[in-house]
């Protein structure tokens, strides 16, 4: 939820998505962040919408991952979206097997 806020609070955010030419999916994605962390916690309350959100995010990841290759990043600035990547993932695959 706070990497979604800083898109609105610190103008380093903003110029991530104009450096990938993303720049007019910037919001459409911030909403989906916020949409995803809400899911997250409503989530712990009814499984299908942690599933959804966790599984959302987890995709969200692997695009913002592959944008990062893309652009050739280094590994360690990518590494945020791999662990988040991987974070959904297992979360989505625990509440998959409740």
């Amino acid at each position: 939820m706070g990497y979604s806020i800083s898109y609105f609070t610190s103008s380093h955010m903003k110029t991530e998505f104009e450096r990938f030419k993303l720049k007019k999916f910037g919001v459409f994605v911030i909403i989906l962040e916020i949409l995803g962390a809400f899911g997250l916690l409503v989530g712990l309350y009814f499984t299908p919408i942690l599933l959804l959100s966790a599984g959302g995010l987890a995709v969200l990841m692997l695009l913002g991952l592959v944008t990062r290759i893309k652009s050739k990043d280094s590994f360690l600035v990518s590494l945020p979206a791999i662990f988040y990547m991987i974070l959904n993932s297992y979360i989505y695959y625990l509440a998959f097997n409740q």
